[in-house]
């Protein structure tokens, strides 16, 4: 059975950073194309960041210089690194996984305050 399970989000204020960890148990998460989305109250879900089975990485236009994704094979987990963070990077962040569906974690709650 996959599971994913992100941890790492809370409360940061303007400029600050957070590091969101994805951890996998089930499956393999190097064999398997894998990403970052993040959901906005009353926006759709949109795609962050991935990295691809094969290790390669793609960040969304408007995010890059600001996040980064990297994966350890050894941990079986993925992480995504925000820097600069600003009030409209607020979002549940949830990392997923394609594996003949695409798998979701439950989220973590992303909040950019002063």
């Amino acid at each position: 059975q996959v599971q994913l399970v992100e941890s790492g989000g809370g409360l940061v204020q303007p400029g600050g950073s957070l590091r969101l960890s994805c951890v996998a148990s089930g499956i393999r998460i190097n064999a398997h194309d894998t990403g970052w989305y993040r959901q906005a109250p009353g926006m759709q879900r949109e795609l962050v960041a991935s990295i691809s089975s094969g290790g390669v990485v793609y960040v969304a236009d408007f995010l890059k210089g600001r996040f980064s994704t990297s994966r350890d094979d050894s941990e079986n987990t993925i992480y995504l690194q925000m820097n600069s963070l600003k009030p409209e990077d607020t979002a549940v962040y949830y990392c997923s996984l394609d594996y003949w569906q695409r798998y979701f974690g439950q989220g973590t709650q992303v909040t950019v305050s002063s």
